[in-house]
């Protein structure tokens, strides 16, 4: 299994020791969200749902 890069969303802040954040690990088969205070519970979407999602928002 690859290891994931978790990167932190850009809407949760700059400051360093901000720990309440939105992170996202973009995998092969899809993209994983989590909440960095519960980083075991991660929400799974397929790619195109998740581009889906992100449409949306713009």
């Amino acid at each position: 299994m690859t290891e994931l890069t978790w990167r932190k969303s850009s809407r949760s802040g700059s400051d360093v020791d901000n720990t309440d954040c939105v992170e996202v690990a973009l995998g092969e088969t899809t993209a994983r969200v989590r909440d960095s205070k519960h980083p075991h519970a991660v929400l799974a979407f397929s790619p195109a749902t998740w581009r889906e999602f992100l449409a949306r928002l713009r």
